[in-house]
């Protein structure tokens, strides 16, 4: 068992390279399956969850070629099946995406539940709903999801999300982009990921319009061709490093960023009493003053992000005087509060709302991570907190932060990597 092991209370000085986005290079590499030749991807993230969608690709029969560090090269010419490893595809929640790509192109997929859960935890009614539409027949059986045309092909529609959805906006939109004539996704997320996903699959021959508004075209092609295409930087890593700073104190330049993508961010921490400086393609971020309190709404791009959610509680645990969290995207998003409550913060839970009362200081305490983005809180806790913290369930936070460890080293921050005999098997079948 991996845990964290960190030493808090001193300030973050420095530089911190961003890496490229998680969330959009989990949807990127499935879009690759689409794809008749070879795919270059570059700015790629080394994270685990970038490890596990290309081992789910060469499983079908991509050749894939590591050029370098952050550079692969994917080959789907000779895709021999259209079923993914349940293994594989349990481990992670963005494989759902590959139900969109395989049946885009080859008008059928088995792939396993997205993280070994059900509907009713990874609600994706509105991408069957998408894909429905689209003219393929669903259902599940035996933990897997199986799409499938009648003739191999979708036809293109107008799809409306009854709900703004990132997920089943990407999904829907790599289904569509080989579907026989024109769809019209209404309704559609604006994150900055999905314009990515967009760019890439245009940049490999198909014909989108309108990604980063709330209605999309496409106009169905035959064939996508191979070319190289470059993943942007990840918003939510650097916002979790901008949040970093804002608990802990000091002054870092936050690098390799598209800064409009962190207006979201950057205003609720001027907000607080933060000071943010903007580049071209860098932000300097630095606090001296007291941390002030704030109110908090987790909305759909432009809006917060609900994946800064718990990294903005935690600044907020510091916070003088009360602020409110509100979270209006993901129900049960506040499992990791009692953690931070173990080190000393004073939050009450009303459904969605978190009531944050300010506190002079944390304190160092043994700890878990619970997911991804609650990880990456209860790390800003720890590097904030009087005293030392044991992070563990520590898998949960690299499945999105590339070299957490080594990044926040150069900081200045005191953390380092303690493995200890655990139940690795049992741990690794909650991944998802």
């Amino acid at each position: 068992m991996t845990k964290y092991v960190i030493q808090g209370g001193s300030p973050l000085f420095g530089e911190v390279n961003i890496s490229g986005a998680k969330n959009a290079a989990v949807a990127i590499i499935p879009a690759a399956l689409m794809v008749d030749g070879v795919c270059r991807i570059e700015n790629v993230p080394q994270i685990s969850d970038v490890t596990l969608c290309l081992k789910i690709l060469e499983q079908l029969g991509a050749n894939i070629r590591a050029v370098n560090r952050h550079t692969v090269e994917i080959d789907c010419t000779h895709i021999r099946s259209t079923r993914t490893s349940y293994e594989l595809a349990r481990k992670i929640r963005a494989s759902y995406y590959l139900i969109g790509a395989l049946l885009g192109r080859f008008g059928q997929a088995e792939v396993a539940m997205p993280g070994g859960c059900n509907f009713g935890v990874r609600p994706i009614d509105q991408h069957v709903k998408g894909f429905t539409t689209l003219g393929a027949k669903v259902v599940v059986e035996g933990g897997f999801i199986h799409a499938s045309t009648e003739n191999g092909r979708l036809k293109g529609a107008n799809i409306y999300l009854d709900v703004v959805s990132v997920g089943a906006t990407m999904n829907i939109m790599m289904a569509a982009v080989m579907a026989e004539g024109n769809t019209v996704i209404e309704n559609a997320a604006k994150e900055p990921h999905i314009v990515d996903l967009a760019n890439f699959l245009n940049s490999m021959g198909a014909n989108i319009r309108g990604a980063g508004t709330d209605t999309i075209k496409i106009q169905g092609v035959d064939r996508l061709r191979g070319g190289s295409y470059a993943i942007i930087p990840d918003q939510i890593e650097a916002g979790t490093y901008m949040a970093a700073v804002a608990a802990t104190g000091g002054q870092i330049l936050v690098k390799n960023i598209i800064p409009k993508h962190m207006d979201c961010i950057t205003a609720k921490l001027v907000e607080m009493g933060v000071e943010v400086e903007e580049h071209e393609d860098t932000l300097l971020v630095r606090r001296n003053a007291p941390l002030q309190k704030a109110n908090v709404k987790t909305l759909p791009y432009p809006g917060f992000p609900t994946d800064m959610q718990p990294q903005i509680t935690a600044v907020l645990c510091l916070a003088q005087g009360t602020s409110l969290v509100t979270e209006s995207v993901w129900n049960n998003r506040y499992r990791y509060v009692d953690e931070l409550k173990r080190m000393g913060a004073s939050i009450q839970v009303d459904d969605k709302t978190a009531v944050v009362e300010g506190v002079d200081h944390l304190t160092g305490a043994p700890i878990q991570a619970c997911d991804l983005r609650a990880g990456a809180a209860l790390v800003i806790a720890a590097l904030a907190a009087k005293g030392e913290s044991e992070i563990s369930c520590v898998q949960y936070i690299e499945r999105g932060y590339e070299d957490i460890v080594g990044k926040l080293r150069a900081l200045g921050a005191n953390i380092r990597v303690v493995e200890e005999p655990g139940e690795n098997e049992e741990l690794e079948a909650h991944i998802g």
